[in-house]
């Protein structure tokens, strides 16, 4: 299954500027969820973060990490029409190589395990085929 944008709003409640994630390439519920988020020069953060050497915050690749985790389980848990909010739970990141202006961040997720209101899923961002970044990201949700 893809996702377009208008779709990924209807699932998490985020909105420019901290909706992080453009488009669901692929979504295997319970198995994996390819997303990507294109990183612009004009994204308000580069001013800034660094206005000589444009880095993107690790803090942003991790949301964005976060939020392709909370589509990947909303399907995943067969969560359809229904108003949640999340909550971070937890997070152990580790960061390989910096995101400049002009790349395009794909964003994988997996399980590791997933509970009726609560999930820990596996995170890669790359570019390309580099690893930029990888995380365990675990979170809960409500009913808003």
């Amino acid at each position: 299954m893809k996702l377009e944008i208008s779709d990924i709003q209807k699932i998490i409640p985020h909105r420019f500027p901290f909706l992080l994630i453009d488009r669901i390439l692929e979504c295997k519920p319970n198995e994996k969820l390819v997303a990507i988020k294109n990183v612009s020069i004009n994204e308000h953060f580069f001013r800034g973060h660094f206005p000589d050497e444009q880095v993107m915050p690790g803090v942003l690749i991790i949301e964005a990490m976060a939020q392709a985790g909370c589509v990947y389980f909303y399907y995943s848990k067969n969560l359809q029409g229904k108003n949640l909010i999340y909550y971070l739970a937890k997070t152990e990141a580790r960061f390989h190589h910096p995101v400049v202006p002009g790349d395009q961040l794909i964003i994988e997720v997996s399980t590791v395990k997933l509970l009726p209101k609560a999930g820990f899923v596996k995170c890669k961002a790359l570019v390309g085929d580099k690893l930029m970044a990888e995380a365990e990201i675990g979170f809960g949700i409500k009913e808003a």
